[in-house]
């Protein structure tokens, strides 16, 4: 009998241990999701009390249904405990912007998320900006989709962005990120709709994405070091970017960059540098590796005469410039819309410096059924290696072994892992957790002891 009272007391236990947890859910709070309703206040209370560590630290927002938001500002810091130690907010549902003639309150972004530490935004959902109904007002300001601010540990994983008025997703002052399988549209003649962009962060990883917009696919900008893109496919769009960089004079800083096992199809741009005259700093340390082009308009390009048509304190200055060196294009295949396949304009002042290249194979873009020309190169003012590269460049030395060098940037060009390319069959799901009605959460490991629980529950009507 003693045995029998030790079997049920374990059980009962164990029970209560693996399946007490809660998530909690938007509709909890108010929210309607019929796409219609301002669901604003309902998703910051619901926040307020994740946040406060209710519901262990857990959020969803449910399928089936559309909830329209007025710009929202998640702030933390969050309260930690031993059990809670990241923030999940899981978007299975949609998520709408309100239309610009609608829209209340600030315009500078949509969604903000600032100061939480080990946040994690994922789920197969969709998050819709609005856009066409601001892209016509260029001028004027408009709000980036999604911006987090100082967000240490941050994770994004699966979800869809479609349609921001201005960039989808903004990373700013955030160290140890994780972005991978999204997938980011807009039209290609929506204008500044960047897929990401990242500035004054550090230890970046962004892979397995696919993005089509209508500016840079990816725009790594200044203050960012340790930046890793694997496995991204981007087009139309304007390709990826390190910059702009040096606007108004500005010093600039981006270092330790490897842009690896991405394609470009139909882009402006594949792998861009571009630089305002008349900035200071550097870009230094950065790497493209295993490329492949698809009728690219500019395949290769650093362009140190960027300009965009306009900024009142950037004149053509030819006294300084943001310094650029250690650039590696190694393993480059495909097609250039244009008859250049790689263009190089450097300041006279501060020229490119240890440009190399390795393994280039770039055609102009067939017009008829016959294969491609071998596309042509420009320069100015660069300094550099090639080895195998077509087209070759005059301003480049050329050398059979130089990239064996153990100085060579491209050394540091390392991912965590082999990147594949994302799988658009089939919706991205999380595999580590089981949500039940009413929000109910359960680790698969824990359904596993949940059913051992009930064996030793009938073990003991048995006995």
């Amino acid at each position: 009998m003693q045995k029998k009272t030790w079997i049920l007391n374990f059980s009962v236990f164990f029970l209560h241990i693996f399946t007490s947890s809660k998530a909690l859910d938007v509709t909890q709070y108010g929210a309607l999701g019929d796409g219609v309703t301002d669901d604003s206040q309902a998703f910051l209370k619901a926040w307020e009390a994740v946040c406060s560590g209710t519901g262990d630290g857990q959020l969803i927002v449910p399928a089936g249904l559309t909830f329209m938001l007025q710009p929202l500002k998640f702030q933390g810091s969050c309260k930690s405990t031993p059990i809670v130690v990241q923030f999940k907010l899981k978007i299975l549902g949609n998520l709408v912007a309100s239309s610009r003639g609608n829209w209340e309150g600030d315009k500078d972004q949509w969604i903000l998320f600032s100061d939480i530490e080990g946040l994690v935004v994922e789920g197969n959902g969709e998050i819709n900006g609005q856009g066409s109904s601001w892209w016509e007002h260029k001028g004027s300001s408009r709000p980036t989709a999604l911006k987090f601010k100082s967000c240490n540990n941050l994770r994004l994983s699966g979800l869809t962005h479609v349609d921001s008025a201005k960039a989808h997703i903004h990373i700013n002052d955030c160290n140890g990120v994780s972005i991978s399988n999204l997938r980011i549209n807009a039209p290609e003649s929506s204008p500044n709709t960047d897929g990401i962009d990242v500035a004054a962060s550090s230890n970046v990883i962004i892979q397995d994405c696919l993005i089509a917009t209508g500016d840079d696919c990816i725009a790594i900008s200044s203050g960012t070091s340790n930046i890793r893109v694997s496995g991204i496919d981007c087009g139309p769009g304007h390709g990826i970017s390190i910059g702009s960089l040096g606007k108004d004079g500005e010093t600039a800083s981006v270092e330790d960059v490897c842009v690896q096992n991405c394609n470009f199809r139909g882009t402006t741009n594949g792998a861009r540098i571009k630089t305002w005259p008349g900035g200071t700093g550097y870009a230094r340390r950065i790497t493209f590796n295993g490329i492949t082009l698809d009728n690219v308009e500019n395949p290769i390009i650093i362009d140190q005469h960027y300009n965009n048509g306009g900024s009142e304190k950037n004149t053509d200055d030819k006294s300084s410039a943001v310094e650029v060196s250690k650039v590696v294009y190694s393993n480059f295949v495909g097609t250039s819309k244009s008859e250049y396949g790689v263009d190089f304009r450097c300041s006279e002042a501060v020229p490119c410096t240890e440009i190399f290249m390795k393994d280039v194979k770039i055609e102009t873009a067939s017009s008829g059924s016959g294969s491609g020309q071998v596309a042509q190169g420009q320069c100015l003012n660069v300094r550099g290696v090639s080895t195998l590269a077509v087209p070759g460049l005059e301003c480049l030395a050329l050398s059979t072994d130089m990239l064996s060098s153990s100085e060579l940037p491209e050394q540091t060009c390392m991912l965590p892992q082999p990147s594949v390319q994302p799988d658009t069959r089939r919706p991205m799901q999380d595999p580590l957790w089981v949500y039940g009605s009413g929000g109910e959460r359960l680790r698969v490991f824990n359904v596993v002891l949940i059913n051992f629980i009930y064996l030793c529950g009938f073990i003991y009507v048995l006995g």
